[in-house]
């Protein structure tokens, strides 16, 4: 058995042991050289926060194991497929790579398929079913030079 495989195993025993508590069918492995770093499991039911994916979790409690916001060189493993918000939370760690077991297409007859979610950010914002604008805001400071100025 390879170590992909041990890990997206022990995502899975996650998932089932969320199951049992009365959570949702998803656990998250974070692996950096060899070692997991940290686990997690969906809490949505648990906390009320629509954010509070297995992904996650398991991102928030690999910083704060290493102390950092940059999880480059570390690979998730997830039982499902995971959705566009939990991609782009491992693209802007720094992740490597992720490895799922169950797909958007297993996860579907369930109602825990992200596909129609991929196909709608596919789109231009104007054609996407959540409405998205970009206001200016004359005569406010620059946000981002006042934050540059701070950070020095």
């Amino acid at each position: 058995m390879t170590n992909d495989n041990q890990y997206l195993q022990q995502a899975i025993a996650l998932a089932r042991a969320n199951i049992a508590q009365g959570g949702r069918p998803f656990g998250a492995v974070v692996v950096r050289d060899g070692a997991v770093i940290a686990t997690g499991v969906n809490e949505i039911r648990a906390t009320n926060d629509p954010t509070a994916h297995a992904e996650l979790t398991a991102l928030r409690a690999a910083s704060r194991q290493l102390g950092s916001p940059d999880l480059s060189g570390c690979s998730v493993y997830a039982s499902g497929h995971p959705c566009p918000m939990c991609m782009a939370a491992m693209r802007m760690a720094g992740v490597r790579k992720v490895a799922y077991a169950y797909s958007n297409e297993d996860g579907a007859p369930f109602g825990l398929s992200t596909a129609a979610i991929y196909e709608d950010l596919a789109k231009p914002f104007a054609q996407q079913s959540m409405e998205i604008c970009h206001l200016r805001m004359p005569g406010q400071p620059d946000l981002y030079a006042e934050w540059a100025q701070a950070a020095c």
